[in-house]
C-alpha cells in the first residue's frame, strides 16, 4: 500500500500542509475563472441590462400611460402594487423549480412570461388589461436570483463559488442600474420619435425581452439540479395566501390611511397564516422554504437585511421625489422641476453602480461579512445625514450618493451571500427569498410612509416632520441590519479550502 504524494494526488489519507493547501487554493481560484467563463457573465449582463431597461422605461412614461389608458395618476399606483404582489408570489416558486429542474430552464420560462406580458402591455387600451399584463411582467424579478444560482453552480466545483458569485453579481448589478438609466432616457426619446404614440413606444422593451430569450437560449449553459426533488405545492399555497393577505392589507392602509381598520385586520390575518405555513414546512423533507436553513446563523441575518434594506431601497424613492419637488417657500424642499428630479434620480442610480463596482472589485480583498456590514452602515448613514442636511440641493445629492453606494453593493451581495449560505439544491430559492423579503419590506414601508406623510400635510405638500420620520426610519432600519450582520459567523460566505483529494487505498494481494 502506498502513501504520501504520488503525482496522482494525496494518497493514504495524508492531509496536505498549509503551504500545500494554499497552493491548491490558488489553483482553485484560477480554475474558477475557467469554470465560470466570461462569455456566461457577458450573456447574463445582457439579461440584467434588459431588466434595468424595464425598470426605467415605464416609470418615466407614467403620466403618458395614465393619459393613454384614460385613468388618473392615482390609479397608476395599482400597477406597481400588482406587480410587486405577483412577483412576491412567483419568485419563490420559479426559483424552487429552478433548483429542481435547472435554473436556465426557469430563466427561459420567466423570460417568456415577461415577453408575453410586455407585448400585451403594448397593445392594451384599458386599465384592467394593462394591470394584469404589468403584474405578469414582474416575472423578471426572478432573473437575478436565478443568475446568481447559475453562477454559483458553475463555480461550486472549484472551491471558489462564493467569491466568484460575488464578483459576478457586482457586474450584474452594474448592468441592471445602467439599464435603468438607459430605460429612463430611452423611453422619452422613443416617445418623441414615435410622435407620442404609446403602442410603438411600448414595443421597444417588449422587443428587447424577446431578444433576451434567445440570448439565454444560445449563450447560457444549464445548471446541474439534484435529482429526486419534489415541489411542495401545499407549502407554496400557504405562503402565497400569507403574502397575498399581508400585501393586500398594506395596500388598503396605503389607500385608506391609518384609520382603515380593515387594512390592519387583513394584514394580521396574513401574519397569522405564517403559523400553519411554518408547521407545514417543518414536517416536510423537501419543503417549499426550508426554515431550518433560513434560521442558520449565516442565513437569517441576510434575509433580515434584505427586508430592512427594502424599506429604503423600495419604499423611500417616492418620498425622495416629492421632497425634491416641494416648493422651498414652505421652509423645506428643493423646488426641482421634472428635469432636476431626474438628475437627482440619475445621481442615485450612478451611486448604485459605484457600489456594485466596489463589490466586484473588493469582494476578493475584504471579508464578505465586513463588506455587508459596511454597505448596510453606509445606507443608514446616508439617510440619517438627511435629518440635519436637507435644505441645499448639494446636501441631498451627497446624502443619497452615500446611501446609494451601500445599496448598490447590497443588491448584488445579498443574493450571492444567501446562495453561499444555502446547501446544494437550495441556492436558487435562498437567493430568491432575499428578493421576496426585500419586496415585503418595501411594501410595508411604502404604506407606512404614505400614512406618515399625510399627517400634518400643508395642502398637497407633506410636512417636514413626515419626511424626517421617513429618513430616520430608513436610517435606523439599515443600521439594525448592519448590527444583525455582525452576528454572522466570521468566515461565513467565504470560499472553503478545497478538500484534499484522497485516492482509494491500493488493494493488497
Amino acid at each position: 500500500m502506498r502513501s504520501g504524494y504520488d503525482r496522482g494526488g494525496w494518497r493514504g489519507g495524508r492531509i496536505p500542509s498549509r503551504l500545500e493547501r494554499g497552493c491548491r487554493c490558488h489553483d482553485a481560484h484560477v480554475s474558477a475563472t475557467r469554470a465560470v467563463p466570461l462569455a456566461l457573465i457577458g450573456w447574463l449582463v445582457c439579461v440584467e441590462l434588459t431588466s434595468g431597461v424595464l425598470q426605467g422605461w415605464y416609470v418615466t412614461l407614467t403620466p403618458d400611460i395614465a393619459r393613454h389608458l384614460s385613468v388618473t395618476d392615482a390609479d397608476v399606483n395599482w400597477f406597481e402594487a400588482g406587480q410587486l404582489l405577483l412577483s412576491a408570489l412567483m419568485v419563490p416558486v420559479l426559483a424552487k423549480l429552478g433548483d429542481m429542474h435547472g435554473h436556465k430552464r426557469m430563466l427561459l420560462l420567466s423570460t417568456v412570461i415577461t415577453a408575453a406580458a410586455s407585448w400585451w402591455m403594448a397593445f392594451s387600451g384599458d386599465f384592467w388589461s394593462y394591470l394584469i399584463a404589468f403584474s405578469l411582467q414582474g416575472a423578471y424579478s426572478v432573473w437575478l436570483p436565478l443568475e446568481v444560482a447559475l453562477i454559483f453552480d458553475r463555480g461550486r466545483r472549484t472551491g471558489a463559488a462564493a467569491s466568484t458569485t460575488r464578483r459576478a453579481a457586482g457586474l450584474l448589478v452594474i448592468a441592471l442600474q445602467a439599464g435603468a438609466i438607459l430605460g429612463a432616457l430611452g423611453s422619452a426619446i422613443a416617445l418623441g420619435a414615435f410622435g407620442e404614440a404609446m403602442s410603438p413606444t411600448l414595443m421597444v422593451p417588449a422587443a428587447m425581452v424577446t431578444l433576451t430569450f434567445f440570448a439565454i437560449l444560445w449563450g447560457v449553459p444549464e445548471s446541474e439540479p439534484l435529482p429526486g426533488r419534489s415541489l411542495d405545492a401545499g407549502g407554496f399555497v400557504l405562503l402565497a395566501l400569507s403574502l397575498l393577505t399581508i400585501t393586500s392589507g398594506l395596500t388598503f392602509l396605503k389607500i385608506g390611511g391609518a384609520d382603515a381598520w380593515w387594512g390592519w385586520a387583513v394584514m394580521l390575518v396574513g401574519v397569522a397564516l405564517l403559523l400553519p405555513f411554518g408547521r407545514w414546512v417543518l414536517g416536510r423533507d423537501d419543503p417549499a422554504i426550508d426554515l431550518r436553513v433560513m434560521r442558520r446563523p449565516e442565513m437569517w441575518p441576510v434575509q433580515l437585511t434584505a427586508g430592512l434594506v427594502g424599506v429604503s431601497l423600495l419604499g423611500a424613492q417616492t418620498p425622495l421625489a416629492t421632497y425634491a419637488g416641494t416648493d422651498p417657500s414652505l421652509g423645506y424642499g428643493l423646488g426641482l422641476d421634472a428635469s432636476g428630479r431626474s438628475i437627482l434620480i440619475g445621481v442615485y442610480l450612478l451611486s448604485l453602480i459605484v457600489g456594485a463596482g466596489l463589490l466586484a472589485a473588493l469582494s476578493a480583498r475584504i471579508r464578505p461579512r465586513l463588506l455587508l456590514v459596511v454597505a448596510a452602515a453606509l445606507v443608514g448613514i446616508g439617510y440619517l445625514l438627511l435629518v440635519p442636511f436637507h435644505r441645499e440641493v448639494w446636501q441631498v445629492f451627497a446624502c443619497m450618493a452615500i446611501a446609494g453606494v451601500g445599496s448598490g453593493a447590497l443588491v448584488g451581495a445579498l443574493p450571492a451571500a444567501a446562495a453561499a449560505a444555502a446547501p446544494r439544491g437550495q441556492t436558487g430559492v435562498a437567493a430568491a427569498m432575499t428578493n421576496t423579503t426585500k419586496t415585503i419590506g418595501g411594501s410595508f414601508a411604502s404604506s407606512v410612509f404614505a400614512i406618515v406623510l399625510a399627517v400634518g400635510a400643508i395642502g398637497t405638500a407633506a410636512s417636514l416632520g413626515g419626511y424626517i420620520v421617513v429618513w430616520i426610519v430608513c436610517g435606523v432600519t439599515a443600521l439594525v441590519a448592519a448590527a444583525g450582520l455582525v452576528a454572522v459567523p466570521r468566515l461565513a460566505f467565504a470560499d472553503p479550502d478545497p478538500e484534499p483529494e484522497i485516492a482509494p487505498a491500493a488493494s493488497t494481494r
